[in-house]
């Protein structure tokens, strides 16, 4: 960091409010934020295919993780609770990890086409159970894992983000060859000395095939 930049560090939550002009507490901005799931918070899950799950280990260290499948692939069995089901992917343990280490988890839940988002922190915890895991099969497999979240904020986000980043206008998306292939980027990487970009994208695409 440069001299410039430190002088100019943000590090008072006082001079943060300054430059954010933060809500007062009983605007509606505020008020929003709920502790329980309600009607319009359900109707919202369970029509949305796609999250991304917030974590962060004993030693502060975060990670974001997507978790994707089915409309409404999130069980919610009461008011206070949501479960994540755990489909292969790539076997890392960063967010498992991070659970065990330290229980508090965020999550954005998405809906295409829509572009306001559904916020949720709570508290995590991971569950073998036999018969927790046997509510949310698909592809006629039970996931290996679930992840427990114990709802402790949930909210409605507005959709500025969404509408700036034109995230769902086609005519907005780039033509898939400007960037290159994940097998491409792996091969540019790790470069090795026997696989070629080819088998890469081979291994991907067969990898990409087995989704339960």
């Amino acid at each position: 960091m440069t001299v410039t930049e430190q002088r100019h560090a943000v590090t008072s939550i006082e001079r943060l409010r300054e430059i954010i002009n933060q809500p007062k507490p009983d605007s509606a901005v505020m008020r929003k934020q709920l502790d329980t799931l309600d009607a319009h918070c359900r109707a919202f899950i369970a029509k949305a295919p796609f999250l991304l799950l917030s974590t962060s280990g004993a030693s502060g260290r975060c990670d974001v993780s997507p978790r994707g499948d089915g409309p409404g692939f999130v069980l919610a069995p009461d008011e206070r609770t949501l479960v994540i089901p755990d489909r292969p992917g790539n076997r890392r343990l960063d967010s498992f990890q991070n659970i065990i280490e330290n229980p508090h988890a965020g999550l954005i839940f998405m809906v295409p086409n829509v572009d306001e988002t559904l916020r949720v922190n709570g508290r995590a915890r991971l569950s073998d159970d036999p018969d927790l895991l046997a509510r949310m099969p698909m592809g006629g497999k039970n996931p290996s894992l679930g992840i427990v979240i114990e709802v402790e904020e949930i909210y409605f986000h507005c959709a500025r983000a969404f509408k700036r980043a034109r995230l769902w206008e086609p005519d907005s998306w780039i033509d898939r060859t400007e960037l290159p292939t994940l097998g491409q980027i792996l091969h540019d990487q790790l470069n090795p000395e026997d696989t070629s970009v080819a088998d890469y994208d081979s291994w991907l695409d067969e990898s990409n095939k087995k989704l339960y």
